[in-house]
């Protein structure tokens, strides 16, 4: 999740990956796949800029996860039955 900001200064949170476009008319309107539109204090820029960031902190924590052992797997898959 991003946090952006309401143009009444309220925080909020958003998915980035339900973001459809990113408008300036001249407010920076976020619209989402479902079609809600959000105008946001943010700049076209900022957005662009938190949604990358969100992006590079979720591929870092992927490759800091370790692979399981083939015990750890064999664990899992006997847990399951």
């Amino acid at each position: 999740m991003i946090i952006l900001t309401r143009l009444n200064g309220q925080p909020f949170a958003i998915n980035p990956d339900h973001i459809e476009r990113i408008d300036v008319t001249p407010d920076t309107i976020v619209t989402l796949l479902e079609g809600n539109k959000y105008v946001v204090a943010e700049t076209l820029a900022e957005v662009i800029s938190k949604v990358r960031t969100y992006r590079a902190s979720v591929i870092s924590l992927a490759a800091s996860v370790e692979e399981p052992t083939p015990r750890a797997l064999r664990l899992v898959a006997n847990h399951e039955d």
